[in-house]
């Protein structure tokens, strides 16, 4: 937006200049919190639960915002003497955020890849990014900014150059992809799995696929889709007028061969032989849906692929204790538990004479079937090989039911935090996953700390 005047920055996001900047030239990107305010930032003041951000657009200014937009009420106190900085007034300050976005996007001209799913999205965007950097200038969103505010916010902050653009899309509810789809106007959708996941709020698989698939919706003729391979909650909603690329086990792409560190994948174009740093099978499923959305985009993977995991995502770690650490706390639901614990098994086989150790919080949203589900859970890590179970929550401790190890139920994070280190012997391999809500980040920590959560 470096080019853009406060005439084209207000026409875009179709709002009016209350006061134009003293100065030409456009901001570099877009913030919704005042702290971050600074030159070359367009501050947004959205209306919010608790307060609205509006009222927050003077102090924005001060700090040397390039300007702000806010709603009418807040433009006399949002006027500072001596700033120089844009007032636009919108109507509706978060859809002026999100025209803003689109007008950017089509500026850009980059190449547009959205991935969302019930699970998996986030690494999936990750190697992405990990693929196609070396190959094109590439953007990806940040952990979280997936959502009607996050992912604007993303698609703003995109330099000038970029020629693709990788966007995590997120959703709890019907019609939200497709809100996301209309802002970011998406060249390739990826939906990587589709699973028992929102179930409260959605009511059955098949409206979770359907508002998955809203992606597929937004796509425009011609574009790409890619979507594993034989799930037919999908196939009611793929397109004859959008190129369907499959993945995984009898995929258009799929894994050939997998030695060591050491890849053969068959795609479109012939056989790619890639290095990569993880061992995770889901990792490795979700790289053949990223190697598809590359090839989408005229990009052949090529080369090792080093993996930066986000945060809480399944990082591991040796602790000066001797536990080796899978600290996989930030989310949770059937299908990616069911993920966690086969690579817990997979690890402690590749540490000799390791003890499994599972710290499995509640997984919330489930909706009615939510008991079935984390009895289902136990029954797993008793196929895992884990020999010592440890439940968090009041969900969680149905996970005892199908489970003969020794089980410990906790009620929720605190307390695990100060049994759990107790529990642990030198060599112990140790997954610790549960649903955001749970805050099982607490349990890592006191790992972390030698015992202390502190």
């Amino acid at each position: 937006m470096r080019r853009w005047n406060s005439e084209q920055i207000a026409q875009a996001a179709g709002a009016r200049v209350a006061s134009a900047r003293d100065s030409e030239g456009g901001p570099e990107r877009a913030v919704i919190d005042s702290r971050e305010a600074g030159p070359d930032v367009l501050f947004i003041g959205l209306p919010g639960s608790q307060t609205d951000g509006g009222r927050f657009a003077g102090a924005a200014l001060e700090a040397g915002a390039w300007g702000a937009i806010v709603a009418e009420e807040h433009v006399e106190s949002a006027r500072q003497p001596g700033t120089g900085g844009a007032i636009l007034v919108a109507s509706d300050p978060l859809r002026a955020l999100q025209r803003l976005a689109t007008a950017w996007r089509r500026e850009l001209g980059a190449r547009v890849i959205g991935v969302t799913g019930s699970t998996g999205k986030t690494s999936t965007k990750d190697l992405l990014l990990t693929v196609l950097a070396p190959h094109v200038r590439t953007v990806a969103s940040r952990a979280n900014f997936n959502t009607e505010v996050g992912l604007p916010l993303e698609v703003l902050a995109a330099p000038a150059g970029t020629e693709v653009l990788v966007l995590e899309m997120a959703m709890r509810g019907a019609g939200q992809i497709a809100e996301l789809a209309e802002i970011a106007e998406p060249d390739v959708g990826v939906i990587v799995s589709i699973g028992p996941v929102h179930l409260e709020l959605l009511g059955t698989i098949e409206a979770i696929a359907a508002a998955k698939a809203e992606l597929v919706a937004g796509l425009p003729s011609g574009a790409t889709a890619v979507v594993p391979a034989s799930e037919p909650l999908l196939e009611p909603h793929l397109r004859a007028d959008v190129e369907t690329i499959t993945f995984g086990e009898g995929g258009d792409v799929r894994l050939l061969d997998a030695e060591g560190d050491r890849l053969r994948i068959q795609a479109p174009g012939g056989v790619i032989d890639l290095e990569v740093s993880f061992t995770q099978a889901h990792l490795r499923r979700n790289l053949l849906a990223a190697v598809a959305a590359a090839g989408a985009v005229g990009v052949v993977p090529s080369g090792r692929v080093e993996l930066a995991l986000t945060p809480g995502r399944g990082q591991r770690a040796r602790l000066g204790s001797g536990v080796t650490l899978i600290d996989d706390c930030y989310n949770a639901n059937p299908m990616s538990m069911r993920a966690a614990l086969e690579d817990l098994a997979e690890s402690a086989r590749n540490e000799a004479g390791s003890r499994r150790v599972a710290v499995l919080g509640d997984m919330l949203e489930l909706g009615p079937d939510e008991h079935g589900f984390h009895a289902e859970v136990g029954e797993q890590a008793a196929q895992a090989g884990v020999e010592l179970l440890v439940t968090v929550g009041p969900r969680a401790a149905a996970m005892s039911e199908h489970f003969a190890g020794h089980v410990c139920s906790v009620q929720d994070a605190a307390e695990a935090a100060t049994v759990v280190p107790e529990l642990l012997h030198t060599g112990d391999v140790v997954l610790v996953k549960g649903s955001r809500g749970v805050g099982l980040e607490l349990v890592c920590r006191a790992l972390r700390n030698g015992g202390d959560g502190s």
